[in-house]
């Protein structure tokens, strides 16, 4: 499955720096941050692929429950500094798959607040 190639590491500084969470295995989604004390302080994160580096997405939510404003991140990729994208410090919930989410797909995660059948769910 391609979930369990994919990787995630976020970062509460700008430049990969101060404290660090890491998804080292498949998909995710992430109803509320602060079941890691982790909410409204992302700055920088690290995502990929590690068969097939372009079949991975990243959606980030500014509310809770895949809500609000949001950022989509297809293919690995470096971001230094959510700052230069206006979201840094804003993200309270996330979803991360090993494949390339639509756009259509991410309007009916928000409009339903159900992620992909095929990742593993957390919450607060």
């Amino acid at each position: 499955m391609a979930n369990s190639d994919v990787r995630l590491a976020l970062w509460s500084g700008t430049s990969f720096s101060v404290r660090r969470i890491l998804f080292r295995r498949g998909g995710v989604a992430v109803r509320d941050l602060g079941a890691f004390r982790f909410n409204n302080v992302l700055s920088s994160f690290r995502l990929r692929n590690v068969v097939q580096s372009s079949e991975v997405t990243l959606v980030l939510f500014s509310r809770i429950n895949f809500q609000g404003s949001f950022r989509v991140f297809r293919g690995s990729q470096s971001v230094a500094d959510l700052g230069n994208l206006n979201f840094n410090n804003v993200t309270s919930s996330f979803i991360l798959v090993g494949r390339n989410l639509t756009n259509l797909e991410i309007s009916q995660i928000q409009n339903t607040a159900r992620p992909p059948q095929d990742v593993l769910v957390i919450r607060q």
